[in-house]
């Protein structure tokens, strides 16, 4: 609320005085969903030419069933671009793949599946000693908690559990309209 302030000579037929409030609305922030990054495909294997033909003969087989799409006059431009989006996307996932990161042509292939299996103990280990640390500090908290429950403490006893608890806040969800299309503007 940015101000309120009552109307006391303005007649509502009731003894109460009438309200007036100005209010700033504020909307929440629009949590994209789903893949954001760009995807990069593996346009190598075009030179090669039966992976070529290969792509070629799936993307024509999109179009044709794409194009009953396109000729419909209800349709909307934003409607046929995803159409066509959407069969260029999926043509080259399945047929191309994603580009893979590239590493230096010194290191080969083994050595890096060692240094990934490698990377892989080491974050098992990690989290293993980390679960075991923070069962510990749980369970010494528990008992410090129920020492300070005998004892009377109270603000020992619920600073304890809030510590526990940890802080809950609600998800934050962008205001929708009734087609379920987020608002970004008042």
């Amino acid at each position: 609320m940015e101000d309120v302030r009552t109307r006391r000579g303005v007649d509502i037929a009731s003894d109460h005085h009438l309200v007036v409030a100005n209010l700033k609305l504020k909307l929440k922030k629009n949590w994209t969903t789903g893949q954001t990054t760009l995807q990069r495909f593996n346009t190598d294997f075009l030179r090669d030419t039966n992976k070529f033909n290969e792509f070629k003969m799936a993307l024509n087989s999109r179009f044709q069933a794409l194009q009953d799409l396109l000729k419909e006059e209800e349709a909307t431009i934003e409607d046929k671009w995803k159409g066509i989006k959407e069969a260029l996307t999926s043509t080259f996932q399945e047929v191309l793949g994603l580009m893979k990161h590239h590493h230096k042509e010194r290191i080969s292939i083994e050595t890096l599946d060692k240094i990934e299996e490698r990377k892989n103990k080491k974050t098992a280990i990690n989290n293993r000693s980390i679960r075991v640390d923070n069962n510990k500090y749980v369970e010494e908290l528990a008992t410090t908690a129920e020492k300070a429950a005998r004892e009377g403490n109270m603000k020992q006893l619920y600073d304890i559990t809030k510590k526990l608890a940890g802080k809950y806040s609600k998800p934050e969800r962008p205001v929708k309209e009734k087609e379920g299309k987020s608002i970004t503007e008042i």
